[in-house]
């Protein structure tokens, strides 16, 4: 792999009017090892202020989609893919939970070329208390990945996840909400390809502060990991 020179951002977004101007000004000043940055939010059909923040920004370079409904996160990363350019895809979440500052220790390795694809570890970082059934949810989840696929991550639910874009772009992704998360994941270890984790910092929030991923969704996860273990 040639020295990476660009990395895209794809950011989902669904109703985060108060938390998306603030994480934009975050994404756009971290300093990257001197690579350029291609920015692509997907207003996932919004209903609050969000589209019209939006309708509002000038991000050089950048690139801004809309589902006119809401078709879940999957949806909306799957949409963006396409478009993306660069040597390294990172995917940011619009709700500050995850900080672009961790950005550095996620491109890492595949930068130094030890790994394929990098996913930051809330569990291995300093983070914000979590509430204990989404802690509990998580863990659950990342222990039947471990055991469906001889692993021995710590995170299979976290946000960020770094790609070769070449990788992620090869991939033939099916989910539309967060059901993402387990099908790439089940896909790039079936495929073989080095995955590492590095610890990141994490801020989660309530469900009261606008966390929209439920117990319904672990279901369908465990759904999922099960299916792409035997099927593609």
């Amino acid at each position: 792999m040639k020295k990476p020179s660009l990395l895209s951002i794809i950011v989902p977004v669904y109703n985060e009017e108060k938390t998306l101007p603030p994480l934009l000004k975050k994404v756009q000043s971290v300093k990257l090892f001197g690579m350029k940055k291609q920015i692509i939010l997907v207003n996932d059909g919004s209903s609050d202020g969000t589209s019209r923040i939006l309708a509002k920004l000038k991000i050089p370079g950048g690139l801004i989609l809309r589902h006119e409904k809401n078709q879940g996160k999957g949806a909306a990363i799957r949409t963006a893919i396409p478009h993306t350019k660069g040597d390294i895809v990172i995917i940011q979440d619009a709700d500050l939970e995850y900080d672009p500052n961790d950005y550095k220790a996620v491109l890492a390795p595949i930068l130094n070329g030890s790994a394929d694809v990098v996913y930051g570890s809330r569990f291995m970082g300093v983070h914000r208390a979590f509430m204990f059934l989404h802690y509990m949810g998580n863990k659950l989840l990342t222990h039947i990945t471990n055991l469906l696929y001889g692993t021995i991550l710590t995170d299979m639910e976290t946000c960020y996840k770094a790609f070769k874009g070449d990788i992620l772009r090869s991939l033939k992704l099916r989910s539309n909400r967060f059901d993402f998360e387990p099908e790439v994941t089940a896909k790039v270890l079936k495929r073989g390809y080095k995955l590492f984790e590095v610890p990141i910092s994490y801020h989660g929030r309530g469900f009261g502060e606008g966390k929209k991923i439920t117990w319904r969704d672990g279901v369908v996860a465990v759904v999922c990991l099960i299916r792409y273990r035997f099927t593609d």
